[in-house]
């Protein structure tokens, strides 16, 4: 394939998360396109793990869809060059009322590639210990525990449909089955 070269990049609306860009493509018969660019920090996500071998979801609200979701515990990063290891131990503690001191990377997405470059690097936590949720303002959360089992089902029933939650469980499904963890 030729050359594709990114020749400008224009804001179009910065919001409280996201940058919205107007980005002018040089297409390699010379002539140049406009293609959308969402902006993003980055996330973390995490795949708690508690000591029976379940796994603790969350169920909130999200507007996008205009419904609840089931989901892993995830946030974005509080600054560029904050580590995703701290972000994803946030998180787990923010959303869940549980901390750790054992997350172990799993696997890094990309979450929108065609237009986005939102990044969210996604842990094991085990050796959970409770405390208590500290949720932000507007954010209303409930904590559920699922078997690795019922979840897949799921993912496959189409009841699961988060993007970062379906990567994370079926990583970690082939990390157990692998044999890289004792559950």
């Amino acid at each position: 394939m030729d050359y594709i070269k990114r020749i400008n990049r224009e804001l179009k609306y910065k919001g409280s998360i996201l940058e919205f860009y107007a980005d002018t493509i040089q297409l390699p018969d010379n002539s140049t396109a406009i293609w959308d660019h969402i902006e993003h920090r980055g996330a973390a996500a995490v795949i708690p793990v508690t000591d029976d071998g379940k796994i603790l979801m969350v169920r909130q609200y999200r507007n996008s869809l205009d419904r609840e979701t089931l989901e892993i515990p995830a946030g974005g990063l509080n600054g560029w060059d904050e580590p995703t290891k701290e972000a994803a131990a946030r998180e787990l503690e923010e959303e869940t009322g549980y901390k750790s001191d054992n997350l172990d990377f799993l696997v890094s997405i990309v979450t929108a590639i065609a237009f986005c470059n939102e990044i969210i690097d996604i842990y094991i936590a085990r050796n959970l210990v409770k405390t208590e949720q500290h949720l932000d303002e507007a954010e209303f959360i409930d904590v559920e525990s699922y078997t690795l089992e019922q979840l897949k089902d799921m993912i496959f029933s189409g009841k699961l449909q988060d993007s970062k939650t379906i990567s994370a469980i079926l990583a970690y499904d082939a990390y157990v089955r692998d044999g890289r963890s004792s559950r």
